[in-house]
């Protein structure tokens, strides 16, 4: 279930985050896809795509947080 380009995206992630932050998420889900299929390789009983999803929003929080609006801004 990689994603091939942003617009395939969940609703969650196009809406909120910009473009960059979009593609900082499609790729490090695509890569956490290939690198978790393997079931062992995940903790506890996450899915792949839990699993995908998971460290996918933890490489756009290194690069972006939320302002005081809800926001997601690139961070200083």
């Amino acid at each position: 279930m990689p994603y091939d380009n942003n617009s395939e995206l969940p609703g969650s992630v196009r809406e909120n985050l910009p473009e960059h932050g979009q593609d900082i998420y499609r790729e490090a889900f695509n890569s956490a896809w290939d690198q978790y299929k393997d079931p062992s390789e995940r903790r506890g009983d996450a899915s792949r795509e839990e699993t995908a999803h998971r460290v996918a929003w933890s490489a756009v929080k290194k690069e972006y947080e939320k302002d005081s609006e809800g926001n997601w801004v690139k961070k200083d």
